[in-house]
């Protein structure tokens, strides 16, 4: 089931996500929808507080990118068909230099900024199965999953930029919680009284 993605400005995306166990209500099916969801929006990962949940859950498919033309051959061997489903995930070290990439996220929709994170990655979390793993991501890859792991931290990419870029978003930002957009995919908006 394709659910609405919910909207810059709405609490949800400011708190801290719980952790869950396996007894948490209806998770497969959960899992199932937010990738039907991420799909139908075509992104590369969603996280359970851009659907309302504040939970530390977040599912990513990195490969949309690995067609990208100006990444090399392992990049793109890298990218694609990284499919996982990462749970009460805990990001440990994250090492090297700070490098920009141009983000953007479904919450925030016609918004992308450059943003700068650290090349590499070590992080803990469950599969679907609550298998845990302990694991190093560099790259693309590593920048997708601190993007969605910002999202379970109640972080959002806008609050990474400089002061002058973010007082420059303002009008947008607050447009886009009023749903002054147009998105061809279900959201739901902060600050409008009907849903759409």
């Amino acid at each position: 089931m394709i659910l609405p993605i919910v909207a810059y400005g709405d609490p949800v995306l400011r708190k801290v996500g719980e952790d869950i166990d396996k007894d948490y209500p209806k998770l497969s099916e959960l899992i199932s929808n937010m990738w039907e969801t991420m799909y139908n929006a075509s992104g590369v990962g969603l996280a359970a507080p851009q659907i309302g949940l504040p939970i530390r859950l977040f599912v990513v498919d990195t490969t949309p990118f690995s067609d990208d033309e100006d990444l090399s051959p392992e990049e793109q061997k890298q990218l694609n068909g990284f499919k996982k489903v990462f749970i009460n995930a805990q990001i440990e070290e994250e090492t090297g230099a700070d490098w920009p990439f141009n983000e953007g996220c479904l919450s925030i929709p016609d918004v992308r900024e450059d943003v700068n994170r650290k090349e590499q990655i070590r992080i803990t979390y469950l599969d679907e199965n609550f298998e845990e793993y302990q694991e190093t991501y560099d790259g693309l890859l590593a920048r997708v999953i601190q993007h969605e792991y910002d999202h379970i931290e109640g972080i959002l990419f806008t609050d990474k930029l400089s002061s002058l870029k973010k007082r420059l978003l303002k009008g947008r930002l607050a447009n886009i919680s009023k749903g002054k957009i147009s998105v061809d995919y279900r959201m739901r908006f902060p600050n409008v009284k009907k849903g759409r």
